[in-house]
């Protein structure tokens, strides 16, 4: 399995500049490369890759950085431009390669065969060769041991401008072990609430201090707004901006990792699944229906993207299956009598106007994918679906009996 250790990095103010003069070339050459593309030019990665050369006679400074830094400008564009065209035979919305800003680091990625790690000090190779090298070699200290035959190293900087080191490396997978399985609905208001086949109901609560944080964001954009652009005072405000940005961040990175954890590590079923259906569509779609505009207020602000990206390597760690099932109508369709009706985002809780089931809608709609999933691995007829439709019924029924001993609050970030 594939894995990826971030370590920080101790850099002189020489070595700092350095980095950023190679990002911000490897930066240029992207970008221009992107407008080329919008203007209609036709991407072929080797007939592109070969005008490198034509690029260093144009820009001499591209001769001061790591040509496989610049190659690999063209290999994250490839992939980019395959990413798109594979969306757009899909039929899905295609999403174009952008152009990085200057405000982002462009991250570095150095193969493994090309660094030299001496002790804590890892060796970061430049361009230029004899009396035309400019720059010397960047010597970075590690705050931590790197892990063994490590890959390829990704180089980064946060909002704070400290430097990382990003070490990709392999590990064998271990064995599956233990049994059952649970599904999960990824919500608005709570980030992930799952059911097992007992009926036993888990609910985790994702990263709460998200408004709080945007309220101080506006503030500081509401003020930098009043000043000069570029003076003392705007730039003062833009470093609190990234310093704060960078602290939402890394909080809500660490709430994430801890629910996905909680999931792939803590509990006892083999089998995860995950209703794979996008928030943000479908809370645009509910207010393009009503011709209401859409405000920030609207969208959880937790990373549902991140949380399943967490979620999919930590359960190969820890050796457990995880599938994504389609959730379309979950919420919707009564999970008792299968009676669909509409159920907009502001109705939490879900009553059946033909059964009266009566129960939070995100619990309806993780027993629903919970029966999805058992009716397909199961034989393809008429006979076995109904078997256990019917014997998921009486589970929920149970579950319903005594619902005060078998639901378990699992709201672990509460607090900011």
């Amino acid at each position: 399995m594939l894995l990826c250790k971030k370590i920080k990095l101790d850099v002189s103010e020489q070595d700092a500049a350095t980095l950023e003069f190679m990002q911000g070339k490897c930066r240029g050459l992207y970008n221009w490369w992107v407008m080329r593309l919008r203007d209609g030019e036709k991407w072929r990665f080797n007939a592109c890759k070969k005008t490198l050369a034509e690029s260093r006679v144009h820009d001499p400074e591209l001769n001061q950085v790591y040509g496989k830094l610049l190659a690999e400008v063209y290999y994250r564009l490839d992939a980019g431009m395959q990413a798109f065209f594979r969306r757009v035979a899909n039929g899905e919305t295609p999403g174009f390669p952008r152009v990085r800003p200057r405000h982002c680091f462009f991250t570095l990625c150095y193969p493994a065969m090309y660094l030299t790690l001496e002790g804590s000090t890892l060796i970061l190779p430049t361009g230029g060769k004899g009396k035309r090298k400019r720059f010397p070699a960047i010597h970075a200290t590690l705050t931590e041991l790197p892990p063994e035959d490590f890959r390829e190293v990704a180089i980064s900087r946060d909002g704070r401008g400290h430097y990382y080191a990003s070490f990709s490396y392999r590990q064998p997978e271990e064995a599956k072990r233990n049994s059952g399985t649970v599904a999960f609905d990824l919500g608005i208001k709570t980030l992930a609430t799952g059911v097992t086949e007992e009926g036993r109901f888990y609910h985790i609560g994702g990263f709460k201090g998200s408004r709080w944080y945007n309220r101080q964001l506006d503030k500081l954009r509401s003020k930098r707004s009043t000043c000069k652009k570029k003076s003392r005072r705007y730039l003062h405000l833009s470093k609190v901006y990234k310093r704060v940005s960078q602290k939402k961040r890394n909080k809500q990175r660490d709430s994430l990792h801890k629910a996905s954890h909680l999931i792939a590590r803590r509990l006892v079923e083999r089998t995860v699944v995950v209703g794979d259906l996008s928030q943000r569509q479908m809370v645009m779609k509910e207010h393009q229906e009503h011709n209401k505009a859409c405000n920030r207020a609207v969208y959880n602000d937790w990373g549902l993207y991140a949380f399943v990206q967490m979620l999919t390597y930590k359960c190969q760690l820890y050796g457990k299956e995880l599938q994504f099932l389609d959730e379309r109508n979950t919420s919707k369709q009564c999970s008792g009598c299968g009676n669909l009706q509409d159920m907009p985002l502001r109705k939490r809780t879900y009553q059946c106007a033909e059964c009266g089931l009566s129960m939070d809608r995100d619990d309806n709609s993780a027993v629903n994918i919970l029966m999805r999933f058992l009716a397909r691995r199961g034989p393809h007829t008429r006979q076995a679906e109904c078997d256990v439709l019917q014997a998921t019924q009486s589970g929920v029924d149970a579950m319903e009996a005594s619902c005060e001993g078998h639901v378990q609050q699992l709201n672990l970030f509460d607090g900011v």
